[in-house]
């Protein structure tokens, strides 16, 4: 079988094509302190500036040899867009949403007009140009942008998970709005040159809030993003936190490209709930890829990889502590690896 690029081979694999070797990739946040003091970008700073986004993100093949490049490293930048309170990260954590702008249908209307050239919002869209200028004929160049359903709890604030069920109009009315920017934004990631998109829903669960709400709240605005980006052929990953387990045959009826599944799944259970997707996960970036040696770490990849998984990778975010090597020993199980 011919050898293929790191972006041939990401590219085959979520489109059900036969290729030589599994992709060595994160579809979740890359970013450690490690890569930050090898590459002298760091947070907060590389969250707002986008030659040190790009910088970062760069170091994630650079210096621990992942096959991609990914920004942004949080999912607070949608709702700072649109005007929500955030607590600022430090160079170990992440930013957080604090505070919120929608409490009826007018303050919905009032949010809409937006500029996407405005923002954290652009940043992103600015690193994905440093990174594809540099990258896009190699590597696989990937956008990543919060999800519709936990954009509208940011914007919305916890009453959101009541307000579905108790006021519809505005649950949909809410759930339009954030869906309509999430394609938008997503399409102006393509532009400036990614070829992957990654959408990070982490509250749109089925688990969380039951099948019947997962199709009406979730399923149709999610088919949306992979009709957009399906239409520009580039393929789409989601990632729901949780045990998604039950879900994952409902989660895969918009149509998504990859499914990645956090440590709670198990792999082969996952990999035999779904007909299409590609299962994505689900090493725990805590208990394992943080805190074991890197021996430990290719014993769970290959019995991660044996159970079938699609794309060995963290089951959730990188935790900004952890190792460089232990990352590396993921990576060698899922190079090693034929079809």
């Amino acid at each position: 079988m011919a050898e293929y690029t790191p972006k041939e081979r990401l590219s085959r694999v979520l489109t059900g094509q036969p290729v030589d070797r599994m992709p060595a990739v994160c579809v979740t946040q890359t970013g450690t302190v490690e890569q930050m003091e090898a590459c002298g970008a760091f947070w907060p700073e590389a969250n707002y500036d986008a030659e040190k986004m790009a910088t970062l993100a760069e170091a994630g093949h650079t210096v621990v040899g992942f096959e991609a490049v990914r920004v942004p490293f949080d999912i607070t930048a949608e709702a700072e867009f649109f005007g929500c309170e955030i607590k600022d990260g430090t160079q170990e954590q992440q930013p957080s949403v604090i505070g919120h702008v929608v409490k009826t249908m007018e303050d919905i209307e009032n949010l809409k007009g937006y500029d996407l050239s405005n923002g954290r919002i652009n940043v992103v869209c600015d690193a994905i140009k440093i990174l594809a200028d540099k990258y896009g004929d190699e590597l696989p160049i990937m956008g990543s942008m919060i999800g519709p359903f936990s954009l509208a709890q940011h914007i919305n604030g916890d009453e959101w998970f009541m307000a579905i069920m108790t006021n519809e109009e505005f649950g949909l009315a809410l759930m339009e709005f954030t869906t309509e920017f999430n394609v938008a934004y997503a399409k102006k990631m393509v532009e400036n040159g990614a070829d992957t998109m990654v959408i990070i829903d982490p509250t749109a669960s089925a688990q969380l809030i039951g099948n019947e709400f997962y199709e009406k709240f979730v399923v149709p605005y999610h088919k949306k993003i992979c009709d957009a980006m399906h239409e520009l052929n580039v393929p789409v990953v989601l990632h729901v936190c949780g045990d998604t387990t039950l879900g994952l045959s409902l989660m895969e009826t918009c149509g998504v490209d990859g499914i990645s599944v956090d440590q709670n799944v198990d792999a082969a259970t996952a990999v035999g709930n779904v007909k299409n997707a590609v299962i994505v996960g689900n090493l725990d970036p805590v208990n394992m890829l943080w805190n074991q040696t890197p021996e430990a770490i290719k014993e769970q990849s290959q019995k991660v990889v044996d159970a079938g998984i699609g794309l060995l990778a963290p089951g959730c975010g990188t935790v900004s502590k952890t190792p460089t090597v232990n990352l590396q020993a993921m990576i060698e199980v899922a190079k090693s690896h034929k079809y």
